[in-house]
């Protein structure tokens, strides 16, 4: 539908040069037939008549004059036939010329679709033929008039009324712009319905994009191999020298604002004389049924015929802007990508860039001049980038920075096109119009450039709209002297013939260097692939993104393989990680000072306060941790036993990150640690011990402590005594000075708890000192504390030794305990105590194991998830986790397949386009 018909105007002129060398009689001596006949008819009064016979003899004289009647008869006769024959052959001539006027029209019937039907009426309305004659007729009464006046001398009638006589070529050039008027009028209709046809097709396309996939345009493919090419790895010289228009200029000199007329709306933040683009933006203009904007990692559309999504548009890219900027910078090198797509847009990707300054002011980084620089030049350094230079004509060109820039860019201008802005107050300020014409003919500035442009912009208002802008453009180029005088050509002027340009001189440059750059990706890609195969034969080229779904479903996997976890493999490491924990202030602050009590009412008054003390206090708190630290055991055992599996150890750290988040974000019932501990509380106060295997499990669970705390003061004391006898002569190992102090106060505590058997747990000063003498006395010095410290372990060990030996003896005591014997001399309190603390810790890893299985291995989950998402969406954590050679070429393979399948497509529509 994008076929525009035209009237083949240019086809009446070389017919009206055709008749106007026929009918002229200057040009061709030829004449139609009627004009001939013409010439002949008057030629006939100039013929050579003989003259009269003398009337002598009335005979001779009516013989004669029968004889003249004769000859005039016969000659009246030869003039009918010849005004008969002139009068045939004139129509005969007329018809030919008809035929072939007709002829020079082209076969329009395989348009006849496209046409509406009132051009077919208007064309058969048209009757060239009679138009024809009624000139002809015209010319020949014109030529016959003047004849007659030139015979008779006379003034025609026509000159008596003193009416203008018009010459053949006047009439006929008359004619035809008559008829090129009418079909001027009918060719504006066609190209306004063919506009309307238009946007009527796109938005067709448009409504299906929801419905079937809709094949991209070329231009919004090429912008994003260009953000494809912006964060792309040079390793393999596969750096961007694609083409796209950089708009550079001094700061407010309206490079702005011819970027806003070319993309046909007011898009960016406006400031008075303050830096407004602070980073780069890259534009990418296409031509589409609505006239929308969009960012490139947003969905939204912004309407830019509203003027509130216009302001939010604004709003957006001036904080994109902001936050691009570090900490104590003015400008950022980071790229806005847009698109703008609408009727009548030039199709090309433009980058505009902050404006060249000369000064840093008061509020500006003070590199803030050499960023912008630095920014620009790496811009245009790109050999095939097109510079679009924009020059404020309204101040002294001398003043300008950036025609230098792009002087040393691009010495011989070869891909830069100048523009002239604000020609309305330079034409206004300039006592001399000359200087304008210096500048757009390249003659003032030393800068080389392959087109030269003047435009305006605007009256300097904000506030202003872009068809304001353009009719007042018009405007002021139509009523100009610039334009009148000659000093600017009509294709030189209006933001509208720029953009033209530069899309043709884009897109010029985009086929004459994107083949080339497309045979360096193939060769990169050539030498990615051939280390992928040597090194990594046997792996899928997975990119980073790829490589985390991967590791994300791995690590979700171990996560729900902990529901699969048995309740009894639960409750056992849960009792004895929780009784490991709590063992040591079990013995040491309950058990041990309870024991070393008169009688049993004083061991049971003892242990139910500490208990009780112990459950409010610490025991509900320890009982959580270690169900907590059981969970991420077991997580970490399920990631270790899926690692044995073949399992890629590059997820290791993404792995670890994961669980070490998790656990961090996981926070245990408050709720669930009060019921636990009412749990406890009614576990610890039972007493009661129902039958025979439990008394025996405790006696069980009793011996093992002991003898386990035993174990460990036998070591605390072999350590302290150094090396005996045996292990000195066979291990060659000798006792230090230290140890051989405490060996003799070992000794010699070991005598008196042999002749006090029923010691208490401390020694009184006099024992000390009296242990003191008698080591001195053997010549051994020994301090007290020392002695003091070496009892404690002595008769730790002594007290654990009786405590092994009254156990065994309770084994036969249920019988009594059953019967509740009180005067019985077998108290097995502490069996009691040990059964309680057994049966605590079985109903808390029960307790614990619900927990875990019914409320936390799912929160568990949800926290890894929620973690997993929110690595997903944090594209720098991802390349912190998932590192290495491999990552990195997979990345370059997978961003190369990218940069290729653009370039296939366009090629597969150019060739499908010839």
């Amino acid at each position: 539908m994008g076929v525009k018909f035209r009237v083949p105007l240019q086809k009446l002129h070389p017919l009206s040069r055709a008749i106007h060398h026929r009918y002229s009689s200057n040009n061709n001596p030829q004449r139609p037939p009627h004009c001939s006949a013409a010439r002949h008819y008057t030629s006939l009064s100039r013929l050579p008549m003989r003259p009269p016979k003398s009337r002598s003899g009335g005979h001779g004289y009516q013989q004669h004059r029968s004889f003249w009647v004769a000859s005039l008869a016969a000659r009246l006769l030869k003039l009918r036939y010849i005004l008969l024959g002139s009068a045939v052959g004139g129509g005969y001539t007329a018809k030919k010329t008809y035929d072939e006027w007709k002829d020079m029209f082209p076969d329009m019937s395989q348009y006849t679709w496209i046409v509406p039907d009132f051009v077919w009426e208007l064309s058969e309305n048209i009757d060239l033929g009679n138009e024809l004659i009624l000139i002809q007729q015209q010319i020949q009464q014109h030529e016959e008039e003047m004849r007659r006046a030139a015979a008779n001398n006379a003034p025609t009638s026509q000159s008596k009324r003193k009416v203008k006589v018009h010459s053949p070529t006047t009439l006929l050039m008359l004619w035809l712009s008559l008829q090129s008027l009418t079909y001027q009028r009918l060719l504006e209709r066609l190209e306004k319905e063919n506009k309307e046809l238009r946007k009527v097709v796109l938005q067709k396309d448009d409504k299906g994009i929801h419905q079937r996939k809709v094949k991209k345009s070329l231009i919004d493919m090429y912008s994003e191999v260009l953000d494809i090419l912006s964060d792309y790895d040079s390793n393999y010289n596969t750096q961007d020298q694609l083409p796209r228009v950089v708009v550079v200029g001094d700061q407010s000199a309206g490079k702005t604002s011819v970027l806003e007329m070319i993309a046909q709306a007011r898009i960016f933040p406006r400031g008075s004389g303050e830096m407004m683009t602070r980073s780069p933006v890259k534009v990418t203009l296409s031509e589409g049924p609505h006239h929308v904007a969009m960012f490139k990692d947003s969905t939204r559309e912004f309407d830019l015929g509203k003027e509130e999504d216009l302001a939010a548009l604004r709003h957006e890219i001036e904080l994109r802007m902001r936050k691009s900027v570090k900490e104590g910078q003015t400008v950022s090198p980071e790229t806005i990508s847009l698109s703008v797509k609408g009727p009548g847009i030039q199709r090309m990707v433009l980058v505009d860039l902050p404006g060249v300054i000369s000064t840093v002011t008061a509020g500006m980084a003070a590199d803030t001049k050499e960023t912008i620089f630095s920014i620009s030049k790496a811009y245009m350094q790109n050999p095939n980038a097109i510079i679009l230079c924009i020059q404020d004509g309204s101040v002294d060109a001398e003043r300008s920075i950036v025609t230098d820039l792009v002087s040393q860019m691009d010495p011989q201008g070869k891909r830069t096109i100048f523009v002239l802005t604000k020609v309305d107050l330079a034409e206004k300020n300039l006592a001399s119009s000359s200087r304008i014409q210096q500048i757009v003919e390249g003659k003032l500035f030393p800068m080389k450039a392959l087109g030269y442009f003047a435009v305006v912009t605007g009256k300097g208002s904000s506030n202003e709209s872009i068809d304001s802008i353009k009719d007042y453009e018009e405007d002021f180029f139509q009523k100009s002297r610039l334009l009148r005088d000659g000093m600017l050509k009509a294709h030189q002027v209006t933001t509208k013939n720029l953009s033209l340009a530069v899309s043709d001189c884009f897109w010029k440059m985009v086929r004459e260097s994107v083949e080339q750059q497309a045979d360096a990706f193939k060769a990169s890609r050539f030498n990615l692939e051939t280390e992928w195969k040597n090194n990594y034969p046997r792996l899928r080229e997975l990119d980073r993104n790829e490589l985390y779904e991967k590791a994300k479903n791995e690590i979700l996997d171990e996560v729900i393989s902990l529901s699969q976890v048995t309740p009894k493999h639960w409750e056992s490491i849960l009792q004895k990680k929780l009784w490991e924990r709590v063992s040591t202030h079990v013995i040491e602050n309950i058990y041990l000072p309870a024991a070393q009590t008169i009688n049993s009412g004083t061991f049971n008054t003892t242990v139910d306060i500490k208990l009780k003390q112990w459950t409010d206090k610490q025991l509900p708190h320890k009982a959580l941790e270690v169900a907590w630290e059981t969970l991420q055991e077991e997580f970490a055992r399920f990631m270790a036993e899926y690692k044995g599996k073949d399992q890629d150890d590059i997820f290791d750290k993404l792995k670890e990150a994961v669980k070490d988040e998790s656990i961090k974000r996981h926070k245990w019932n408050e709720r669930a640690m009060d019921s636990l501990r009412v749990i406890q509380h009614n576990a610890l106060e039972d007493r009661s011990i129902t039958d025979k295997p439990q008394w025996d499990a405790a006696i069980h669970f009793m011996e093992e402590t002991l003898q386990s705390r035993l174990k460990d003061t036998d070591s605390v004391i072999a350590d302290m005594v150094g090396p005996d006898w045996k292990q000195r002569w066979l291990s060659w190992k000798n006792r230090t000075p230290e140890q051989h102090i405490r060996n003799e106060t070992k000794n010699e505590l070991e005598r008196l708890l042999k002749l006090h058997e029923d010691h208490t747990a401390y020694l009184a000063n006099d024992e000390v000192t009296t242990v003191r003498k008698n080591l001195e006395a053997r010549g051994v010095e020994v301090d007290p504390v020392l002695i003091k410290d070496t009892w404690h372990q002595l008769f730790r060990r002594h007290f654990l030794q009786k405590a092994l030996l009254h156990c065994n003896l309770c084994r036969r005591g249920f019988y009594y305990y059953q019967r509740h014997f009180v005067d019985s001399e077998l108290e097995c309190n502490d069996v009691v105590l040990f059964w309680r603390i057994q049966r605590m810790l079985a109903i808390t890893a029960n307790t614990l194991r619900q927990q875990l299985t019914n409320t936390e291995v799912r929160r568990l989950e949800k926290n890894v998830k929620e973690v997993l998402e929110d690595f997903g969406e944090d594209t720098a954590k991802k390349v912190q986790l998932i590192t290495g050679r491999r990552v990195q070429l997979a990345e370059d393979l997978s961003k190369s397949i990218l940069l290729l399948s653009p370039a296939t497509e366009s090629e597969k529509k150019r060739e499908n386009s010839n």
